[in-house]
């Protein structure tokens, strides 16, 4: 039995046992005494599933599938006039593909003596905390492919955004003298919300479902403004795991670390971000877990945990969605 008392020193200088996993190591995955939870990870909020519709996902098992929706076309009104003969239109339906053609996936292992050992169920806890991490991926890259989508209009960004106004100053991701960012403070973050919306107006969108994301920073500044009761933003509670904020002008806030920066070199806009507003119908999403398993380790005793997820986005009527470049 006295086998059974070597010391860690011993396991670590025997080469029998990984020197970080064993009770005196810094991960602490076999426990002397140890609290019954890990400290829980902050991951950031996501937010593509609250902006985006998901109705056109269907079936999607590979990559190279390819979501094809049908745009409602634009019927033409005419006026009329007694006795004259109608005119009649063929409706035309374009369509617009969307590619399911981006891949995140997760790979970890293991071993049976960690796993029989811990406190902790650890396979349950690795497995979260990958499909957390994998969903912050997921998010990053779909706001990251709206930033200079040829697909938003013109006139729904940009200094002179407005279909009809033309005179919106949204701020642009340039260093252009009178084509820059647009630095925000307490008391124009409400009035720049608002350009959003007229924006949105003047392109006819819905007003229910409206969304707008914006950086952490920029909710600081709004919570400072002439708004600082939760409630009057229609909402009394704190901001929701996916990073709800509240409402303004008929947008439902969303804060997200996962904003795209600018690339523009003002050096007074150093830390310009990009914001997004729209409508869920006006941007599609897709995605699938194509593969969640977990299988034996071949190479020694223990397990492999694996995860892979593919999906894509597509802007599906850009009139509805509006973008903005702002600074603090």
């Amino acid at each position: 039995m006295a086998g059974l008392t070597r010391s860690s020193a011993d396991w670590i200088s025997g080469g029998a046992y990984p020197a970080n996993y064993h009770s005196g190591g810094t991960v602490g995955f076999v426990p002397d005494v140890w609290s019954g939870k890990m400290v829980e990870q902050f991951y950031k909020a996501t937010v593509f599933g609250e902006i985006a519709s998901t109705e056109y996902e269907g079936e999607i098992s590979n990559y190279g599938d390819t979501v094809q929706i049908r745009v409602v076309p634009d019927i033409t009104i005419s006026d009329y006039t007694v006795g004259a003969p109608l005119t009649y239109q063929v409706p035309t339906s374009t369509k617009v593909e969307l590619n399911i053609n981006k891949g995140k996936s997760f790979s970890l292992a293991i071993d049976s003596v960690d796993k029989y050992q811990s406190d902790l169920p650890l396979m349950d806890k690795f497995a979260e905390a990958s499909s957390e991490s994998l969903k912050v991926q997921v998010d990053g890259t779909v706001l990251s492919d709206l930033k200079g989508s040829a697909d938003i209009v013109a006139e729904n960004k940009g200094a002179t955004a407005g279909a009809v106004s033309g005179n919106l100053d949204l701020g642009t991701d340039s260093a252009t003298a009178g084509n820059q960012a647009v630095q925000l403070s307490a008391t124009t973050v409400i009035d720049y919300i608002l350009k959003h919306g007229q924006a949105l107006d003047e392109q006819n969108v819905p007003e229910t479902g409206r969304w707008m994301v914006i950086p952490a920073w920029m909710a600081r500044i709004l919570k400072s403004s002439d708004i600082k009761d939760a409630s009057i933003m229609g909402d009394a509670k704190s901001v929701l795991r996916n990073g709800r904020l509240g409402m303004i002008d008929r947008f439902t806030l969303y804060v997200s670390n996962n904003l795209p920066a600018a690339t523009q070199t003002d050096e007074a806009a150093a830390n310009a971000t990009m914001v997004y507003a729209g409508h869920p119908s006006c941007l599609a999403f897709a995605s699938q877990i194509v593969e969640n398993e977990t299988l034996p380790n071949p190479d020694t005793f223990g397990a492999l945990i694996r995860g892979l997820q593919v999906f894509g986005s597509k802007i599906v009527k850009g009139e509805g969605i509006t973008e903005g470049c702002v600074y603090l």
